[in-house]
């Protein structure tokens, strides 16, 4: 059977039990359907081997040694990945398109005895649905923006707040990036395609009649780009603004990037950028505290004589309503920031 995709909401309660994306390797890396795994029926190699014969001796010839290759990678999957698949199964199956590989795959599948579904238009259905919602449509979410300096403990917040049953979009999570010059996490950063879909996805799944909390953040975290509908509706949302003691913060963000604190050598890599926007003389003193263990010291001196500045500029840039003011005080832990959950959540507007 053929699935169309008319919504994104429509992949959340499919009626099958594996979605299966039979592309290659570095085109499933690159993208994919959200839970989907990978059984390519053609590797990297192979499919640019038959895509070449394809334009340099003919199609007859390429289809030939395709239909090979699917055969002997489809009888891998069977017994390998598959192998303890029972009769009742029901996998759903996509490439590029819609079109041969996955067709070629289904049918092998069927004739096992599987009830077999394929998405009609393959992996591009599910793309155009994603470029659409990120890009040429207005969200009808209603954003609340979590404001605030460096250190502010942000997105635990959300964190706070989704437990207060809020609804809550994490942006450093999806594109795994803190932010700020120092924010590059331990795994890699997914695509910029991947990003989107994992937005596009986790906002499908809320109630646009309620209030979504996010954290205020430039339009680019890390290497990626907030999607332009999103950051059309976080420039026009409402913020509500967090603030903390130098001290109070300057000891969370020890905490907070313990993967920093623990590897002084790649937190002294990530300070050398600085010599372009700060004298010399004062980077070197920043990585000579990072040298010799004064990561307070250090976390203090950058809050107060590099990020608050440009925070306060890049705040500057936008008008919007704020609709309160929360202070964590002297120490950032549990307690405050339930606290401010609750403080938060009492912002809402009516």
């Amino acid at each position: 059977m053929k699935l169309t995709l008319n919504a994104l909401t429509d992949l959340r309660d499919l009626p099958f039990d594996q979605i299966i994306d039979v592309r290659a390797p570095a085109e499933f890396a690159e993208d994919h359907l959200p839970g989907a795994i990978n059984l390519p029926v053609l590797d990297d190699e192979e499919r640019a081997r038959v895509g070449t014969i394809y334009k340099q001796v003919s199609p007859f010839d390429a289809r030939k040694i395709g239909g090979a290759l699917v055969a002997k990678n489809a009888a891998r999957h069977l017994e390998e990945t598959l192998h303890d698949r029972q009769g009742g199964w029901r996998p759903l199956v996509y490439c590029w398109r819609g079109g041969q590989r996955s067709g070629s795959f289904a049918t092998i599948l069927a004739q096992v005895g599987w009830r077999v579904g394929l998405i009609d238009g393959g992996y591009k259905s599910y793309r155009r649905m994603i470029s659409k919602a990120m890009h040429d449509e207005v969200l009808p979410h209603k954003f609340i923006l979590i404001d605030g300096p460096t250190g502010t403990a942000k997105t635990d917040l959300l964190a706070a707040l989704k437990t207060s049953g809020a609804q809550v979009i994490d942006l450093e999570g999806i594109f795994a990036h803190r932010g700020s010059l120092l924010g590059a996490v331990s795994r890699p950063q997914p695509s910029q395609k991947m990003a989107e879909g994992d937005l596009a996805m986790q906002l499908a799944q809320l109630d646009p009649e309620k209030p979504v909390f996010l954290e205020a953040e430039s339009s680019k975290i890390g290497d990626r780009l907030v999607p332009p509908a999103v950051w059309t509706a976080m420039c026009a949302a409402p913020r509500i603004r967090v603030n903390a003691s130098i001290p109070a913060r300057a000891e969370y963000l020890t905490r907070a990037y313990s993967d920093l604190i623990d590897d002084p050598e790649a937190l002294i890599a990530r300070l050398e950028p600085l010599r372009h926007l700060q004298s010399r003389e004062l980077v070197e003193h920043w990585i000579e505290l990072a040298k010799v263990g004064a990561f307070s010291t250090l976390a203090a001196e950058l809050m107060e004589l590099h990020y608050d500045s440009r925070y306060e500029k890049s705040a500057s840039r936008y008008e919007y309503d704020l609709l309160g003011t929360i202070d964590l005080g002297e120490k950032i832990d549990g307690a405050a920031l339930a606290r401010a959950a609750d403080q938060a959540m009492g912002l809402m507007p009516k």
